[in-house]
């Protein structure tokens, strides 16, 4: 009887250590699980989803640790950042902004400069130029130690041609006109006109009466000798070249604007001038012509400006700069460096309460000084990021928000108090 009951106490300690040993065990597997699972969470704690680096958040991680990558803690993504019950736009760690330099800017009215300055160079007025040519065939008998690039005088001489042809005709002439047939001298006279002769050379023959065979060639107009192709002992023939000058009164000065502001700028509009030979002085001019070409390198239309110049001071290839009045009025603004350009459209990343952020879709306007104007998307007063808004807005395209729609902006201030400018 002793040795039965002895048997059954053994088997229920037995039993008691068996069972002891399985709930350890089975609290132990629990811990071990709940460690391994990134979304596990005790009451009152934030479910975690996933792990990722920030530099790149397209990469998840199921642990929290060291990035490969960066060599950087990995950030954890909560299961309430996002998704269709969240508020709008995703939420960023505080921590996570501060660590990774994020400026804030306020969107506010401000003045826009309207001056565009653009560069310019001098060169001749194309419609300034005189051709001298050969009006009949004829043997150069004397040059007059002319070469291109010499500035000349309305009236200079360039040559002296003999044209033996003329010798006859103004012989008939003068015996028409010996005869006191009004008629007839009229036709000669106007024969000799069509044969290449000018009115003072005719004249010159009616005063001396003798024909006049030897032909001085002078320029009609003063300025600089662009082409000079006679030579002493040369036969020329009508029509030929002889020499191309072009005037020095007015000159032009191509500016290259630029063809985002192309539009700022319209014909008839005055100018300012600074050259580089003369920077203490400042000259006028005007804008005439706006060339209907593009610059396919430098994306730049050429601005034609004209201006006298007064002395001939003024040469062809000098250098300059042209500033183009325009009026400066008042505009929405904000740091260029926080509109991000994807080609396609223009995206600011707003900055919302309880570290939210949204991108928002917007159009841009004229740029000066580091401001851009915005004409559509955003409302003055609210908040947007100046730097660090890529690193953003790659986490709001990863999480599904959609950026908000030119026509959902706000047209009048929001109520958030406005903050600085920088932060």
């Amino acid at each position: 009887m002793t040795s039965f009951r002895n048997n059954r106490l053994g088997i229920a300690i037995g039993a008691l250590a068996l069972l002891g040993i399985g709930i350890g065990a089975g609290v132990f597997l629990g811990r071990q699980g709940g460690q391994d699972d990134p979304s596990a969470a005790s009451p009152g704690e934030r479910r975690v989803l996933y792990y990722y680096d920030p530099m790149y958040p397209d990469r998840k991680f199921d642990k929290p640790g060291q990035s490969p990558f960066m060599n950087m803690a990995l950030v954890a993504k909560y299961a309430d950042e996002g998704g269709p019950a969240a508020a709008a736009g995703v939420r960023i760690d505080p921590a996570l902004t501060q660590n990774l330099g994020v400026r804030f800017a306020v969107a506010q009215m401000g003045t826009l400069g309207g001056d565009l300055a653009a560069t310019a160079v001098v060169d001749f007025n194309q419609r300034d130029v005189a051709l001298v040519q050969a009006r009949a065939d004829g043997f150069v008998q004397r040059v007059y130690n002319r070469a291109p690039g010499d500035v000349i005088a309305a009236g200079a001489p360039l040559a002296d041609i003999l044209i033996p042809s003329w010798g006859g005709a103004q012989g008939e002439y003068l015996a028409v006109r010996r005869t006191g047939e009004a008629s007839l001298i009229q036709a000669a006279r106007q024969r000799l006109i069509l044969l290449g002769m000018s009115d003072p050379l005719i004249t010159s023959v009616e005063q001396s009466g003798r024909p006049r065979t030897m032909i001085t060639v002078t320029s009609p107009i003063g300025g600089a000798i662009r082409t000079l192709s006679v030579r002493s002992g040369m036969t020329v023939t009508q029509g030929m070249t002889l020499a191309e000058v072009s005037g020095l009164s007015t000159v032009w000065l191509n500016a290259a604007i630029p063809e985002a502001r192309a539009g700022q700028v319209r014909i008839g509009q005055g100018v300012e001038v600074r050259l580089s030979a003369f920077p203490s002085e400042r000259f006028t001019g005007l804008l005439t012509a706006l060339l209907p070409e593009v610059s396919g390198d430098s994306r730049t239309l050429t601005g034609r400006v004209e201006m006298p110049n007064r002395g001939g001071r003024l040469r062809p290839g000098m250098y300059g700069q042209i500033v183009f009045g325009g009026g400066a009025g008042p505009a929405l603004l904000v740091p260029s460096e926080a509109v991000i350009r994807t080609g396609t459209r223009d995206v600011v990343m707003l900055a919302l309460a309880e570290g939210r952020y949204q991108p928002a879709q917007v159009r841009v306007g004229r740029e000066s000084g580091g401001q851009t104007e915005i004409l559509a998307g955003l409302a003055a007063g609210e908040r947007i990021i100046a730097s660090g808004q890529f690193l953003i807005d790659s986490e709001a395209s990863l999480s599904g928000v959609e950026a908000r729609p030119i026509e959902g902006a706000p047209v009048s201030q929001t109520a958030m108090a406005p903050m600085g400018a920088s932060q």
